[in-house]
Protein backbone atom coordinates (compact mmCIF):
# COMPACT_ATOMS: atom_id res chain seq x y z
CA UNK A 1 0.00 0.00 0.00
CA UNK A 2 1.37 3.39 -0.99
CA UNK A 3 1.79 6.20 1.07
CA UNK A 4 -1.03 9.11 0.83
CA UNK A 5 0.28 11.81 -1.19
CA UNK A 6 0.69 14.45 1.08
CA UNK A 7 -1.23 18.22 0.80
CA UNK A 8 0.34 20.60 -0.69
CA UNK A 9 1.03 23.85 1.64
CA UNK A 10 -1.34 26.59 1.82
CA UNK A 11 -0.58 29.35 0.58
CA UNK A 12 -1.19 33.14 1.36
CA UNK A 13 -1.73 35.46 -1.24
CA UNK A 14 -0.21 39.10 -1.12
CA UNK A 15 -2.21 42.15 -0.08
CA UNK A 16 -2.41 44.57 -3.39
CA UNK A 17 -1.86 47.92 -2.85
CA UNK A 18 -5.23 48.24 -3.91
CA UNK A 19 -7.03 46.00 -1.49
CA UNK A 20 -4.66 48.00 0.63
CA UNK A 21 -5.91 51.34 0.03
CA UNK A 22 -9.43 50.45 0.22
CA UNK A 23 -9.72 50.14 3.54
CA UNK A 24 -9.87 53.60 3.65
CA UNK A 25 -13.29 53.87 2.29
CA UNK A 26 -15.11 51.64 4.80
CA UNK A 27 -17.65 53.20 7.00
CA UNK A 28 -15.65 53.03 9.95
CA UNK A 29 -12.63 54.86 8.41
CA UNK A 30 -15.16 57.57 7.31
CA UNK A 31 -16.81 58.05 10.54
CA UNK A 32 -12.82 58.39 12.00
CA UNK A 33 -12.22 61.11 9.34
CA UNK A 34 -15.55 62.95 10.61
CA UNK A 35 -14.35 62.74 14.37
CA UNK A 36 -10.91 63.48 14.12
CA UNK A 37 -11.92 66.28 12.96
CA UNK A 38 -13.83 67.18 15.96
CA UNK A 39 -10.66 65.88 17.74
CA UNK A 40 -8.16 67.88 15.71
CA UNK A 41 -10.15 71.18 16.19
CA UNK A 42 -9.25 72.53 19.32
CA UNK A 43 -5.67 71.85 19.66
CA UNK A 44 -4.44 74.97 17.33
CA UNK A 45 -6.72 77.30 19.22
CA UNK A 46 -4.56 76.89 22.29
CA UNK A 47 -1.38 76.38 21.32
CA UNK A 48 -0.22 77.50 18.05
CA UNK A 49 -2.88 80.07 16.59
CA UNK A 50 -3.52 81.24 20.17
CA UNK A 51 0.33 81.55 20.41
CA UNK A 52 0.38 83.79 17.07
CA UNK A 53 -2.75 85.98 18.32
CA UNK A 54 -0.42 86.21 21.88
CA UNK A 55 2.53 87.75 20.31
CA UNK A 56 0.55 90.25 17.74
CA UNK A 57 -1.18 91.20 20.86
CA UNK A 58 2.71 91.89 22.48
CA UNK A 59 2.84 88.96 24.93
CA UNK A 60 6.48 88.09 25.31
CA UNK A 61 7.76 84.89 24.40
CA UNK A 62 8.69 83.62 27.91
CA UNK A 63 5.33 83.81 28.83
CA UNK A 64 4.19 81.94 25.45
CA UNK A 65 5.93 79.61 26.85
CA UNK A 66 4.58 79.01 29.93
CA UNK A 67 1.00 79.33 28.94
CA UNK A 68 1.40 76.10 26.48
CA UNK A 69 1.49 74.41 29.65
CA UNK A 70 -2.31 74.97 29.61
CA UNK A 71 -1.05 71.39 27.61
CA UNK A 72 -0.98 69.65 30.38
CA UNK A 73 -4.20 68.73 30.62
CA UNK A 74 -3.91 66.40 27.59
CA UNK A 75 -0.56 64.64 29.66
CA UNK A 76 -3.31 64.36 32.56
CA UNK A 77 -5.95 62.96 31.29
CA UNK A 78 -5.19 59.82 32.22
CA UNK A 79 -6.23 60.99 35.86
CA UNK A 80 -10.14 61.03 34.84
CA UNK A 81 -9.74 58.45 32.09
CA UNK A 82 -11.39 55.38 34.35
CA UNK A 83 -14.49 57.84 34.69
CA UNK A 84 -14.94 58.30 30.99
CA UNK A 85 -14.29 54.83 30.91
CA UNK A 86 -17.33 53.79 33.14
CA UNK A 87 -19.25 56.16 34.48
CA UNK A 88 -22.06 57.06 32.88
CA UNK A 89 -23.73 60.54 32.52
CA UNK A 90 -27.10 60.92 34.01
CA UNK A 91 -30.15 60.78 30.37
CA UNK A 92 -27.21 61.18 28.12
CA UNK A 93 -25.52 57.96 28.54
CA UNK A 94 -29.35 56.12 28.63
CA UNK A 95 -29.86 57.61 25.22
CA UNK A 96 -26.84 57.54 23.08
CA UNK A 97 -24.28 55.03 24.69
CA UNK A 98 -21.24 55.10 26.91
CA UNK A 99 -18.66 56.40 24.46
CA UNK A 100 -21.13 59.06 22.71
CA UNK A 101 -22.23 60.78 25.49
CA UNK A 102 -19.07 61.74 26.81
CA UNK A 103 -18.12 62.70 23.19
CA UNK A 104 -20.98 64.95 22.87
CA UNK A 105 -20.91 66.41 26.89
CA UNK A 106 -16.82 67.40 26.01
CA UNK A 107 -17.78 68.69 22.48
CA UNK A 108 -20.21 70.91 24.38
CA UNK A 109 -17.53 72.60 26.78
CA UNK A 110 -15.31 72.99 24.02
CA UNK A 111 -17.38 75.38 21.96
CA UNK A 112 -18.83 77.18 25.10
CA UNK A 113 -15.26 78.21 26.22
CA UNK A 114 -13.78 78.87 22.58
CA UNK A 115 -16.98 81.46 22.63
CA UNK A 116 -15.72 82.78 26.03
CA UNK A 117 -12.13 82.90 25.04
CA UNK A 118 -13.29 85.16 21.66
CA UNK A 119 -14.82 87.95 23.95
CA UNK A 120 -12.03 88.32 25.67
CA UNK A 121 -9.01 90.80 24.69
CA UNK A 122 -5.24 88.95 25.63
CA UNK A 123 -4.14 92.56 25.51
CA UNK A 124 -6.47 93.89 28.26
CA UNK A 125 -7.19 90.82 30.25
CA UNK A 126 -5.09 87.79 29.62
CA UNK A 127 -6.33 85.85 33.04
CA UNK A 128 -9.87 84.95 31.13
CA UNK A 129 -7.93 83.75 27.85
CA UNK A 130 -5.61 81.71 29.83
CA UNK A 131 -9.13 79.68 32.03
CA UNK A 132 -10.59 79.14 28.94
CA UNK A 133 -8.10 77.62 26.82
CA UNK A 134 -7.86 75.34 29.73
CA UNK A 135 -11.27 74.66 29.85
CA UNK A 136 -11.08 73.77 25.64
CA UNK A 137 -7.71 71.82 26.97
CA UNK A 138 -9.74 70.09 29.57
CA UNK A 139 -12.62 69.72 27.16
CA UNK A 140 -10.71 68.36 24.14
CA UNK A 141 -8.70 66.00 26.11
CA UNK A 142 -11.92 64.25 27.63
CA UNK A 143 -13.19 64.27 23.50
CA UNK A 144 -9.92 62.33 23.09
CA UNK A 145 -10.35 59.81 25.89
CA UNK A 146 -13.96 58.52 24.53
CA UNK A 147 -13.05 58.65 20.99
CA UNK A 148 -9.47 56.78 21.35
CA UNK A 149 -11.98 54.46 22.66
CA UNK A 150 -14.62 54.49 20.28
CA UNK A 151 -11.94 53.57 17.73
CA UNK A 152 -10.48 51.03 19.03
CA UNK A 153 -13.98 49.43 20.00
CA UNK A 154 -14.73 49.67 16.40
CA UNK A 155 -12.61 47.79 14.58
CA UNK A 156 -9.88 44.98 14.73
CA UNK A 157 -6.46 45.24 15.52
CA UNK A 158 -6.11 44.65 11.60
CA UNK A 159 -8.01 47.84 10.40
CA UNK A 160 -6.40 49.78 13.59
CA UNK A 161 -3.94 51.51 11.60
CA UNK A 162 -6.15 52.65 8.80
CA UNK A 163 -8.13 53.86 11.41
CA UNK A 164 -5.31 55.82 12.97
CA UNK A 165 -4.46 57.56 8.94
CA UNK A 166 -7.83 58.33 8.55
CA UNK A 167 -8.55 59.33 11.98
CA UNK A 168 -4.81 61.89 11.35
CA UNK A 169 -6.53 63.26 8.28
CA UNK A 170 -9.42 64.61 9.55
CA UNK A 171 -7.35 65.95 12.58
CA UNK A 172 -5.03 67.22 10.34
CA UNK A 173 -7.83 68.82 7.90
CA UNK A 174 -8.91 70.18 11.69
CA UNK A 175 -6.17 71.72 12.11
CA UNK A 176 -5.94 73.31 8.49
CA UNK A 177 -8.88 75.20 9.22
CA UNK A 178 -8.21 75.99 12.92
CA UNK A 179 -4.48 76.80 11.71
CA UNK A 180 -5.09 78.44 8.20
CA UNK A 181 -8.51 79.16 8.33
CA UNK A 182 -8.27 81.22 11.48
CA UNK A 183 -5.42 83.55 10.67
CA UNK A 184 -7.39 83.83 7.17
CA UNK A 185 -10.68 85.04 8.98
CA UNK A 186 -8.30 86.73 11.10
CA UNK A 187 -7.07 88.63 8.22
CA UNK A 188 -9.87 89.30 6.08
CA UNK A 189 -11.62 90.70 9.50
CA UNK A 190 -9.19 93.18 9.68
CA UNK A 191 -9.64 97.10 9.14
CA UNK A 192 -7.53 98.23 6.43
CA UNK A 193 -4.71 100.86 7.75
CA UNK A 194 -5.80 100.43 11.48
CA UNK A 195 -3.67 98.92 13.61
CA UNK A 196 -1.63 95.94 13.53
CA UNK A 197 -3.34 94.21 16.11
CA UNK A 198 -7.21 94.43 16.14
CA UNK A 199 -8.84 91.88 18.38
CA UNK A 200 -12.46 92.06 16.81
CA UNK A 201 -10.58 90.21 13.93
CA UNK A 202 -9.66 87.29 16.20
CA UNK A 203 -13.14 87.54 18.16
CA UNK A 204 -14.54 86.77 14.35
CA UNK A 205 -12.19 84.10 13.90
CA UNK A 206 -12.58 82.05 17.43
CA UNK A 207 -16.53 82.27 17.15
CA UNK A 208 -16.46 80.63 13.78
CA UNK A 209 -14.24 77.80 15.44
CA UNK A 210 -16.66 77.52 17.50
CA UNK A 211 -19.37 76.70 15.34
CA UNK A 212 -16.94 74.41 13.65
CA UNK A 213 -17.63 72.35 16.28
CA UNK A 214 -21.11 71.29 14.86
CA UNK A 215 -19.95 68.42 12.13
CA UNK A 216 -18.26 66.30 15.09
CA UNK A 217 -21.67 66.99 16.98
CA UNK A 218 -23.68 65.86 14.09
CA UNK A 219 -21.66 62.71 13.53
CA UNK A 220 -21.57 61.56 17.03
CA UNK A 221 -25.53 61.93 17.00
CA UNK A 222 -25.84 59.68 13.80
CA UNK A 223 -22.66 57.20 14.40
CA UNK A 224 -23.70 53.72 16.00
CA UNK A 225 -22.66 53.06 19.61
CA UNK A 226 -19.91 50.48 19.53
CA UNK A 227 -20.67 46.99 21.17
CA UNK A 228 -21.22 47.89 24.31
CA UNK A 229 -18.96 45.19 26.92
CA UNK A 230 -20.51 44.08 30.08
CA UNK A 231 -18.60 45.89 33.03
CA UNK A 232 -18.83 44.09 36.63
CA UNK A 233 -21.34 45.52 39.23
CA UNK A 234 -19.51 47.12 41.71
CA UNK A 235 -20.84 46.81 45.53
CA UNK A 236 -18.76 49.88 46.96
CA UNK A 237 -16.91 52.61 45.89
CA UNK A 238 -13.25 51.32 46.67
CA UNK A 239 -14.46 47.60 44.15
CA UNK A 240 -15.59 50.39 41.49
CA UNK A 241 -11.92 52.32 41.82
CA UNK A 242 -10.25 48.73 41.50
CA UNK A 243 -12.07 47.82 38.65
CA UNK A 244 -11.72 51.46 36.92
CA UNK A 245 -8.71 52.58 37.83
CA UNK A 246 -6.30 49.97 39.38
CA UNK A 247 -7.08 47.13 37.01
CA UNK A 248 -6.46 48.53 33.51
CA UNK A 249 -2.41 49.82 34.70
CA UNK A 250 -2.09 46.54 37.06
CA UNK A 251 -3.07 44.30 33.79
CA UNK A 252 -0.81 46.57 31.77
CA UNK A 253 2.13 45.72 34.04
CA UNK A 254 1.44 42.34 34.15
CA UNK A 255 1.20 41.55 30.60
CA UNK A 256 4.31 43.11 29.67
CA UNK A 257 6.54 42.22 33.04
CA UNK A 258 9.89 44.72 33.21
CA UNK A 259 9.02 45.66 29.72
CA UNK A 260 6.07 47.89 30.57
CA UNK A 261 9.30 50.21 31.83
CA UNK A 262 10.83 50.24 28.44
CA UNK A 263 7.39 50.94 26.78
CA UNK A 264 6.41 53.51 28.62
CA UNK A 265 9.96 55.49 27.89
CA UNK A 266 9.23 55.22 24.73
CA UNK A 267 5.70 56.64 24.72
CA UNK A 268 7.08 59.82 27.08
CA UNK A 269 9.78 60.53 24.68
CA UNK A 270 8.72 59.78 21.05
CA UNK A 271 6.91 63.28 19.92
CA UNK A 272 9.33 65.28 22.28
CA UNK A 273 11.27 66.85 19.76
CA UNK A 274 8.16 67.57 17.54
CA UNK A 275 6.44 68.75 20.49
CA UNK A 276 9.28 71.04 22.18
CA UNK A 277 9.79 72.94 18.70
CA UNK A 278 6.14 73.36 18.07
CA UNK A 279 5.58 75.42 20.64
CA UNK A 280 8.01 78.21 19.38
CA UNK A 281 7.12 77.71 15.56
CA UNK A 282 4.63 80.54 15.51
CA UNK A 283 6.54 82.85 17.26
CA UNK A 284 9.21 82.19 15.13
CA UNK A 285 7.23 83.32 12.04
CA UNK A 286 5.63 86.39 13.52
CA UNK A 287 9.43 87.57 14.34
CA UNK A 288 10.99 85.97 11.04
CA UNK A 289 8.50 88.59 9.66
CA UNK A 290 6.33 86.23 7.51
CA UNK A 291 2.26 87.42 7.33
CA UNK A 292 -0.84 85.76 8.46
CA UNK A 293 -1.40 85.16 4.76
CA UNK A 294 1.92 83.66 3.92
CA UNK A 295 2.16 81.00 7.40
CA UNK A 296 -1.25 80.27 6.16
CA UNK A 297 -0.99 78.95 2.81
CA UNK A 298 2.09 77.79 3.75
CA UNK A 299 2.67 75.90 7.35
CA UNK A 300 -1.28 75.84 8.01
CA UNK A 301 -2.60 74.69 4.52
CA UNK A 302 0.39 72.96 2.36
CA UNK A 303 2.16 71.81 5.55
CA UNK A 304 -0.70 70.15 6.62
CA UNK A 305 -1.56 68.28 3.17
CA UNK A 306 2.39 66.75 3.15
CA UNK A 307 1.45 65.42 7.12
CA UNK A 308 -1.78 63.97 5.54
CA UNK A 309 0.40 62.43 2.75
CA UNK A 310 2.93 61.34 5.35
CA UNK A 311 0.28 59.97 7.14
CA UNK A 312 -1.93 57.86 4.79
CA UNK A 313 2.00 56.72 3.64
CA UNK A 314 2.54 55.77 7.22
CA UNK A 315 -0.78 53.81 7.40
CA UNK A 316 0.06 51.59 4.33
CA UNK A 317 3.84 51.10 4.89
CA UNK A 318 2.38 49.76 8.60
CA UNK A 319 0.24 47.47 7.26
CA UNK A 320 3.11 46.24 4.43
CA UNK A 321 6.03 46.83 6.66
CA UNK A 322 5.19 46.59 10.67
CA UNK A 323 4.81 49.02 12.70
CA UNK A 324 7.64 49.46 14.08
CA UNK A 325 10.43 49.61 11.65
CA UNK A 326 7.94 52.49 10.54
CA UNK A 327 8.48 54.38 14.11
CA UNK A 328 12.05 54.20 13.23
CA UNK A 329 11.96 55.78 10.31
CA UNK A 330 9.50 58.05 11.99
CA UNK A 331 11.89 58.72 14.57
CA UNK A 332 14.72 59.42 12.55
CA UNK A 333 13.27 61.82 10.02
CA UNK A 334 11.48 64.23 13.05
CA UNK A 335 14.44 64.81 14.95
CA UNK A 336 16.52 65.32 11.62
CA UNK A 337 13.99 67.92 10.02
CA UNK A 338 14.58 70.21 13.50
CA UNK A 339 17.62 70.61 12.35
CA UNK A 340 16.16 72.16 8.90
CA UNK A 341 14.27 74.84 11.06
CA UNK A 342 17.76 76.03 12.47
CA UNK A 343 19.10 76.83 8.95
CA UNK A 344 15.34 78.65 8.09
CA UNK A 345 16.70 80.77 11.07
CA UNK A 346 19.74 82.09 9.14
CA UNK A 347 17.70 82.85 5.86
CA UNK A 348 15.68 85.70 7.14
CA UNK A 349 12.14 86.12 5.18
CA UNK A 350 12.26 83.48 2.52
CA UNK A 351 9.27 82.10 1.25
CA UNK A 352 10.96 79.33 -0.58
CA UNK A 353 12.71 77.97 1.80
CA UNK A 354 9.97 78.38 4.26
CA UNK A 355 7.73 75.50 1.78
CA UNK A 356 10.86 73.71 1.72
CA UNK A 357 11.67 73.25 5.53
CA UNK A 358 7.84 72.63 6.11
CA UNK A 359 8.02 70.25 3.28
CA UNK A 360 9.75 67.99 5.03
CA UNK A 361 8.99 68.90 8.15
CA UNK A 362 5.57 67.86 8.48
CA UNK A 363 6.01 64.58 5.84
CA UNK A 364 8.24 63.11 8.62
CA UNK A 365 5.72 63.94 10.98
CA UNK A 366 2.92 62.38 8.93
CA UNK A 367 4.53 59.10 9.05
CA UNK A 368 5.82 59.24 12.79
CA UNK A 369 1.97 59.85 13.92
CA UNK A 370 0.50 57.22 12.14
CA UNK A 371 2.50 54.18 12.72
CA UNK A 372 2.86 55.90 16.48
CA UNK A 373 -0.88 55.95 16.92
CA UNK A 374 -1.53 52.35 15.52
CA UNK A 375 1.22 51.09 18.13
CA UNK A 376 -0.38 52.70 21.05
CA UNK A 377 -3.30 51.13 20.05
CA UNK A 378 -1.74 47.86 19.89
CA UNK A 379 -1.05 47.91 23.31
CA UNK A 380 -4.10 48.32 24.63
CA UNK A 381 -6.77 45.14 26.35
CA UNK A 382 -10.41 45.89 24.66
CA UNK A 383 -11.37 45.59 28.32
CA UNK A 384 -9.74 48.77 29.34
CA UNK A 385 -9.43 50.67 26.37
CA UNK A 386 -10.04 54.04 27.29
CA UNK A 387 -8.28 54.31 30.41
CA UNK A 388 -5.20 52.45 29.02
CA UNK A 389 -5.11 54.66 25.46
CA UNK A 390 -5.50 57.30 27.88
CA UNK A 391 -2.17 56.55 29.81
CA UNK A 392 -0.32 56.04 26.18
CA UNK A 393 -1.44 59.00 25.18
CA UNK A 394 -1.12 60.94 28.53
CA UNK A 395 2.47 59.50 28.83
CA UNK A 396 3.21 60.83 25.07
CA UNK A 397 2.85 64.40 26.00
CA UNK A 398 3.42 64.89 29.75
CA UNK A 399 7.27 65.41 28.88
CA UNK A 400 7.37 67.03 26.17
CA UNK A 401 4.76 69.41 27.35
CA UNK A 402 6.85 70.42 30.19
CA UNK A 403 9.99 70.92 28.54
CA UNK A 404 8.32 72.63 25.97
CA UNK A 405 7.33 75.77 28.81
CA UNK A 406 10.87 76.59 28.89
CA UNK A 407 11.18 77.00 24.85
CA UNK A 408 10.39 80.72 25.73
CA UNK A 409 13.20 81.21 27.69
CA UNK A 410 15.50 79.10 25.63
CA UNK A 411 14.56 81.32 22.72
CA UNK A 412 15.50 84.61 24.41
CA UNK A 413 18.39 83.42 25.92
CA UNK A 414 20.54 81.40 22.99
CA UNK A 415 18.30 82.04 19.88
CA UNK A 416 16.10 80.03 17.34
CA UNK A 417 19.25 78.71 15.60
CA UNK A 418 20.43 76.83 18.92
CA UNK A 419 16.55 76.02 20.00
CA UNK A 420 15.83 73.94 16.97
CA UNK A 421 19.08 72.24 17.18
CA UNK A 422 18.54 71.23 20.69
CA UNK A 423 15.09 70.08 19.92
CA UNK A 424 17.12 67.50 17.17
CA UNK A 425 19.03 66.43 19.71
CA UNK A 426 16.27 65.29 22.08
CA UNK A 427 15.70 62.79 19.96
CA UNK A 428 18.85 61.21 19.24
CA UNK A 429 17.57 58.42 22.76
CA UNK A 430 14.53 57.68 20.68
CA UNK A 431 15.97 55.79 18.54
CA UNK A 432 17.24 53.32 20.58
CA UNK A 433 14.24 53.28 22.73
CA UNK A 434 12.39 52.28 19.14
CA UNK A 435 15.43 49.57 18.73
CA UNK A 436 15.36 47.95 22.43
CA UNK A 437 11.71 47.50 22.50
CA UNK A 438 11.06 46.35 18.42
CA UNK A 439 12.69 43.29 20.40
CA UNK A 440 10.53 42.11 22.54
CA UNK A 441 8.40 39.68 21.91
Amino acid sequence: MSAPTPSPAPTTTPITWAQTLKVYAEPASLRMLSLGFSAGLPLLLVFGTLSFWLREAGIDRTTIGFLSWVGLAYGFKWVWSPLVDRMPIPVLTRLLGRRRSWLLASQAVIMAALVVMATTDPKLALAPVVWCAVLVAFGSATQDIALDAFRIESADTQHQAALAATYQTGYRLAMIWSGAGALWIAARSEVPNAALYQQGAWQTAYLVMAASMLPGVLTVLFSREPVARALPQARNAMEWLRGALVEPFAEFITRYRWHAVLILALIATYRISDVVMGIMANPFYVDMGFTKDEVAAVTKIYGVVMTLVGAFLGGALALRMGVMRVMMLGAILSAGTNLLFAWLSGQGHDLHALIFVISADNLASGIASAAFIAYLSSLTNVNYSATQYALFSSMMLLLPKFVAGYSGMYVDAFGYGSFFTSTALLGAPVLLLVWLTSRIK
